[in-house]
């Protein structure tokens, strides 16, 4: 493990990598992870146009997500997404990095599928590419070819929870919405079935775990903003859309010193698409509205 990074680090800052991609770290593995919601092939786009030197384009919709399970983005089978992230020579020994252009809200999900199958080496570009530029760090269009290498993880998804679990524990779990508050409250949906949120959640939107500059906030700020969950018996539960944003929340969490977070990888887009009962407005609404269908 390179000096400077510790053991389940989760945040680099642009320093840091700069330095390690200067010197030309065989240890580092940079993805840029760039994706932009309802323009498909626009991040691999971004990415050609410019990107940290060395960095691979990791693409959600074809690597971090699989063809079956409930909602958009459902967590690919392990075995596939290791494969995958082993043949563009992500491996084991390897210091992962993930960056993009969005406060790490898409960045977000490889860290914690990573993390979620053993792979301790990985952490978020503290904000983003942004960052990288105002520290000095160059672009290039320049795309690396790294060989296949060995990727060691586990074979299944721990931490996560479907609909139909979730539907028997609202109520007993503290469920936090990751999407805007606009799209949380129903005002908007430009994707899903219908508009409004999984009933009993509690709107948590990612910005807040930024600051103006984009990084995210001190620890004892994410604490403040989050500890008040940690308590519940049935533990925290965090979601979006599709369960990509809400890997920033589980972050946030970690950044914060508080526990792991369990993911509903369908979130609301599985939710929605099954046909459950929905609420609307700022109000979480109550678990026996839930119960109706």
């Amino acid at each position: 493990m390179a000096p400077g990074y510790p053991r389940r680090m989760s945040l680099m800052t642009a320093v840091d990598l700069l330095r390690r991609v200067r010197a030309g770290d065989a240890d580092l593995r940079v993805c840029d992870v760039r994706w932009y919601l309802g323009k498909p092939d626009a991040g691999r786009a971004a990415y050609l146009q410019g990107h940290v030197p060395g960095a691979v384009h990791v693409d959600l919709d074809r690597d971090l997500a699989g063809a079956d399970g409930g909602g958009r983005h459902p967590l690919p089978e392990p075995g596939a997404f290791a494969a995958r992230m082993a043949a563009m020579g992500i491996g084991s020994r390897h210091d992962v990095v993930a960056y993009d252009d969005v406060g790490g809200t898409i960045a977000a999900r490889l860290w914690w599928m990573l993390d979620n199958l053993g792979h301790r080496r990985v952490a978020i570009l503290d904000g983003g590419l942004a960052a990288w530029l105002d520290a000095g760090g160059e672009l290039t269009q320049e795309a690396p070819r790294y060989r296949p290498a060995e990727l060691r993880l586990a074979d299944r998804w721990t931490g996560v929870i479907d609909r139909a679990e979730l539907k028997e524990r609202l109520g007993a779990v503290a469920l936090l919405d990751a999407r805007a508050g606009e799209r949380y409250r129903g005002e908007v949906e430009p994707v899903d079935p219908v508009p409004g949120h999984i009933p009993t959640a509690i709107s948590v939107p990612t910005g807040g775990n930024l600051g103006d500059d984009g990084r995210f906030l001190p620890p004892d700020a994410l604490r403040e903003r989050f500890g008040r969950f940690a308590g519940e018996p049935g533990g925290v539960v965090t979601s979006c859309g599709s369960g990509i944003t809400a890997c920033h929340n589980a972050l946030a969490m970690r950044v914060a010193g508080l526990p792991d977070p369990i993911l509903y990888p369908g979130s609301f887009s599985d939710w929605s698409r099954a046909g459950e009962e929905v609420a609307t407005g700022a109000d979480p609404g109550t678990a026996e509205a839930a119960a109706r269908r």
